[in-house]
């Protein structure tokens, strides 16, 4: 209980550091992040498109450790669409290695920093194999409080919504008794709370099937930098713009 105090309390104080560090009033409380631009960021080096799956896989760990420091409470990254199947085969059995390895890596030191995993999408599909390391990275961590980490993979928000209704359905819901609040308790983030800020990166201005149902009333911000880039300065200077902005959910201020 101690240890748990003090390391609340680190967190905080390092919270705090940042906010001053970096001029921020506010920090959001659910980042969500396309992560775009990995092939372009490698054509450009003259590098194949893998390298800059890997380069951006890389980058993962450093936003999530950034948005742990800052305090936010829940980063959803897209890593993998149910669109993305279309790709070239050579190109989407890279992406599933790239991220069985990051699975395997990541999760003990992720658990190690206290950051929770969370899986949204589905896993029907994908091997069994790499469908038990997801499972595992999400039991290993499932204690954890500093911060989530809600990987979108194999998801899509569409898909999300009709496997909400099925849900409902199987459980007998009223029909009656349907209301936005409970058709959220069915979605796959269900207990977390909706984005503040949906982060696009590489210049492209589309949602791409990403959260459609809870990023109803979040802040868009898009920049040109290719996700292998797109490093904690810039994550920042997205988190200042935010706090810039006034909120007003269809009402006013």
């Amino acid at each position: 209980m101690a240890v748990a105090a003090a390391q609340k309390r680190a967190d905080s104080e390092t919270a705090e550091r940042i906010l001053a560090e970096y001029g921020l009033s506010a920090v959001p409380r659910h980042v969500a992040i396309i992560m775009d631009g990995n092939g372009r960021w490698a054509r450009a080096r003259g590098m194949p498109r893998l390298a800059g799956h890997h380069a951006g896989r890389e980058n993962v760990r450093r936003i999530t450790m950034a948005c742990a420091d800052a305090g936010v409470e829940v980063l959803t990254i897209y890593a993998f669409s149910t669109e993305n199947w279309r790709r070239p085969a050579d190109e989407v059995w890279g992406l599933m290695s790239l991220l069985a390895e990051a699975i395997d890596r990541e999760a003990a030191d992720l658990n190690r920093n206290n950051v929770r995993i969370h899986h949204s999408g589905s896993l029907d599909g994908i091997s069994a194999a790499l469908a038990k390391s997801v499972q595992r990275a999400v039991d290993l961590t499932a204690s954890n409080t500093r911060m989530v980490l809600n990987v979108a993979f194999n998801y899509g928000g569409r898909a999300e919504i009709a496997r909400a209704v099925r849900r409902m359905l199987a459980q007998g819901v009223d029909p009656e008794g349907i209301t936005e609040e409970r058709i959220g308790e069915f979605l796959d983030t269900a207990g977390l709370p909706d984005p503040d800020l949906v982060i696009r990166t590489a210049g492209e201005m589309r949602l791409s099937n990403f959260l459609l149902w809870q990023a109803a009333y979040a802040e868009y911000y898009a920049t040109p930098v290719c996700w292998p880039e797109f490093g904690r300065e810039e994550l920042y200077r997205a988190f200042a713009d935010f706090g810039r902005r006034t909120r007003r959910f269809g009402g006013l201020v």
